[in-house]
């Protein structure tokens, strides 16, 4: 990675005021010095937010996007996208705000984007794993990456993964505007069409671990959403 790339960092929030503090400290000793890491909280009503903005007070590489209510991680993800390339961003990182995604993998993503438009950390690759799961949440992962993996005809092999860099003319390039995808069927959806796009992406073994603290996102209706928008895509890129 260029030292002279500016590189923002993604991270949405919802209730996770035991997360962020941690998280923000713990990012901003992997990022280069030309940074900024911007927190997009959906007004979370355990005053994540609050905390967000204390830790951005005074300085210039923390900012903190307020939503006026819980929209999706798909939009969540579109604001803070629009808000990076606004503000200069050439490489565009993002990543879960509760430490399933080590934050000391940042650097190697980083670096592996000289060579790519989007690197995706990966479970599902040579040197990758998950951690702290029971055999029931990893069948329903595999599941989730080999499905959408065969709708699509990719052969990437973790297409559900949040823990991603794009390069600034990646995300310029697939229409953020059209994103449909309210849940974890956002991940699949930017990267399928960035590959649709015709760019490089790469994955990067990481380890992904359970949350410290607090409760799971993933419902019953994020899983719906992405059984029947995966398909979906497939047909409107045709």
């Amino acid at each position: 990675m260029s030292e002279n790339a500016a590189v923002w960092l993604v991270i949405p929030t919802f209730n996770e005021a035991a997360n962020v503090e941690a998280i923000v400290a713990a990012a901003l000793e992997q990022l280069p010095p030309t940074r900024r890491l911007l927190v997009v909280d959906d007004s979370s009503p355990d005053g994540t937010g609050r905390i967000a903005d204390r830790l951005a007070q005074g300085r210039e590489d923390v900012a903190v996007l307020h939503r006026p209510a819980k929209r999706g991680l798909g939009p969540a993800y579109v604001a803070g996208f629009r808000e990076a390339l606004a503000g200069g961003a050439e490489l565009i990182a993002h990543m879960d705000a509760d430490f399933s995604h080590d934050p000391a993998d940042l650097p190697r993503l980083l670096d592996a984007a000289v060579d790519a438009d989007l690197v995706l950390g990966s479970r599902y690759v040579e040197g990758g794993g998950v951690a702290d799961w029971g055999p029931g949440r990893r069948a329903i992962s595999r599941w989730g990456s080999v499905y959408a993996r065969t709708a699509l005809g990719l052969g990437i092999r973790d297409l559900t993964g949040g823990f991603k860099v794009f390069r600034r003319r990646a995300l310029e390039a697939i229409d953020l505007g059209s994103l449909a995808s309210l849940g974890y069927a956002f991940q699949v959806e930017t990267t399928f069409r960035t590959v649709r796009a015709g760019f490089r992406v790469v994955e990067v073994p990481i380890t992904f671990r359970d949350r410290r603290v607090g409760e799971s996102k993933m419902t019953g209706s994020v899983m719906l959403e992405a059984a029947w928008r995966v398909p979906a895509m497939r047909l409107r890129g045709r």
